[in-house]
């Protein structure tokens, strides 16, 4: 895929390049997780210095300006080659719309095919519906089977993560 201009008037000007990650780049993602995420949460606890240390080939980030405006945190698993997670994904809240958590994803399922993967995961808190809803919009699909039950709304695993934590597990087919 080739870097092109977002579709935003408001930075019409700017361009984004999307890059791998590297370590060097930790300070500047754990800096905004939080505020991306509303604040309301600790999300920088959930993505150590390792991440960028051995899943950067497989990872991306975007930038505009030279300012960071989004980031794919995502690896093949490695006990179940046909598929792949995605463990965090952001974009900067100004700029969500325009396309460029979509474009993160692109990149992922394309770099991920060509490793053999079929099935890509992510999972969200249920009650966070702007995350489901952009999943849903970009082919993901709310896994329902045993064990899921109708939290906030939609099905999700009740305690699954740190047993406190609900979660909904996505799937998408690539």
């Amino acid at each position: 895929m080739t870097d092109r201009p977002l579709a935003d008037p408001s930075a019409a000007s700017s361009e984004v390049i999307f890059r791998r990650p590297s370590e060097a780049d930790y300070l500047a993602i754990v800096r905004v997780v939080d505020d991306w995420w509303g604040g309301d949460r600790r999300m920088d606890g959930l993505l150590p210095r390792l991440w960028l240390q051995h899943f950067t080939g497989t990872s991306w980030i975007v930038e505009s300006d030279g300012r960071l405006v989004g980031f794919l945190i995502g690896f093949v698993s490695p006990d179940h080659a046909d598929e792949a997670y995605v463990h965090m994904v952001a974009s900067h809240p100004s700029r969500r719309g325009q396309g460029i958590g979509r474009d993160l994803y692109e990149r992922f399922f394309a770099d991920m095919r060509e490793r053999g993967v079929r099935r890509v995961k992510a999972i969200t808190w249920p009650g966070n519906r702007r995350s489901v809803g952009f999943h849903r919009a970009i082919g993901f699909t709310v896994e329902d089977g045993p064990g899921t039950q109708n939290l906030y709304g939609i099905p999700a695993y009740a305690d699954y993560d740190f047993g406190r934590e609900d979660r909904v597990v996505l799937v998408r087919s690539i």
